[in-house]
């Protein structure tokens, strides 16, 4: 897939955001195992780290427990430590709050292609729709299954935090992808989080906004109404920027949703409440999808919408100058390289950094097919190439 060298990598794949499938077109039609397959291989030798191309930009992003970010790029398993790993015949569950979109067929893509390289056979691959219950009976039938390590992102924090806690007393080895549940420590009942700079990324959406509008008018924010760390930091990040850096733009509705696939109710009704509006912020893709399509409804194409995550639909919008006009991206293929890596040091008992986290990539139309790269590994579909030209 992404890499002749695992020591030179270059991060690969499609697409989209924390998020449900839905809003329209954001289920990719390559599967992970398809697109991961280029240039991949497990004989690979060397040392296995993430891609060092990355750029070494500041993580303003803290852990849930306000733990400073450590950047993905200093984690590493040298070539003896892969080989202790391999001699152990380990298994590993990946317990996933949603699929379907570019942006987790990615990072699944990322961890079965790491396991695959540590000699971790993967047991489970599991889509909780974004339902927390579903999610806590995944837990339980994966448990069944005896892994030695899992990668999992929580729906809830708080509803699923017993089902986690159960993995841990059965000698689990856990690794969070973007939060923890609630009451687990790192380094005593988890191993530690991965996440993308997501205070960072609602950061930039927020000034991406400000430039578009000319630094005044009035906007709107579509916010996920879950106990979910890191959504939640990036509508916070993109409401703080606002206040203290641009402040002729106002914030004048706000409306959350629980439902990837409801930003296009909410922001139906923000749009008919205050038609005077000119711009929304989405907290991923996919429900800025459904504010693309509220905003077409209410004939608004003048609407200025910003978002984090890139994604095949809202990446074709940027560079066509539609509605969607910028977002702040993280780097899901590495991510998912760095939740194997430590999966990795959990069965070493090598000690771990609490918070990981990659950059925040800022994303317009001037630079959209070489982030889609640097993101992806490869070139951005014909789908985007082509709106560039139009």
């Amino acid at each position: 897939m992404k890499r002749k060298s695992w020591t030179t990598a270059v991060a690969v794949l499609l697409v989209s955001g924390l998020a449900l499938a839905g809003c329209g077109s954001t289920k990719t039609t390559t599967s992970a195992a398809e697109v991961t397959s280029k240039n991949y291989s497990a004989d690979a030798s060397g040392p296995l780290t993430i891609n060092p191309n990355i750029p070494d930009l500041p993580v303003q992003d803290i852990g849930p427990n306000g733990e400073k970010a450590v950047s993905a790029k200093e984690l590493k398993l040298t070539e003896d430590e892969l080989k202790k790993i391999k001699d152990g015949h380990y298994t590993a569950a990946i317990v996933m709050h949603y699929s379907g979109t570019d942006y987790m067929n990615a990072a699944v893509g990322a961890m079965k292609n790491t396991f695959e390289r540590m000699g971790i056979k993967v047991v489970a691959v599991t889509d909780a729709q974004f339902k927390a219950e579903k999610q806590v009976n995944d837990i339980e039938t994966v448990l069944a299954k005896k892994p030695d390590v899992m990668i999992s992102v929580p729906v809830d924090a708080v509803s699923t935090a017993g089902a986690y806690k159960k993995a841990v007393q059965q000698g689990v080895k856990l690794v969070f992808m973007d939060g923890a549940a609630q009451g687990m420590k790192p380094g005593k009942d988890y191993i530690s989080i991965v996440s993308g700079d997501n205070y960072g990324n609602g950061a930039l959406a927020a000034d991406i906004m400000a430039e578009k509008l000319g630094g005044k008018g009035k906007v709107g924010v579509v916010f996920h109404d879950v106990n979910f760390f890191v959504t939640k930091n990036r509508s916070d990040a993109f409401e703080k920027r606002m206040k203290e850096k641009y402040p002729n733009i106002e914030i004048v509705a706000r409306g959350g949703i629980t439902d990837p696939n409801k930003g296009e109710e909410v922001a139906s009704a923000m749009l008919t409440r205050h038609p005077d509006i000119q711009g929304i912020f989405a907290p991923w893709d996919v429900p800025a999808e459904g504010v693309m399509a509220a905003a077409r409804t209410a004939g608004r194409n003048d609407l200025i919408v910003t978002t984090v995550d890139l994604g095949t639909n809202v990446a074709i919008s940027i560079a066509s100058d539609g509605i969607v006009r910028g977002l702040g991206a993280q780097l899901p293929y590495d991510q998912g390289v760095a939740q194997a890596i430590l999966a990795g040091y959990a069965l070493l008992g090598k000690q771990a950094p609490a918070y990981v986290a990659s950059p925040a990539i800022k994303v317009t139309k001037e630079n959209v097919l070489d982030n889609w790269k640097l993101i992806y590994g490869q070139d951005a579909p014909d789908s985007v190439k082509n709106a560039l030209k139009q």
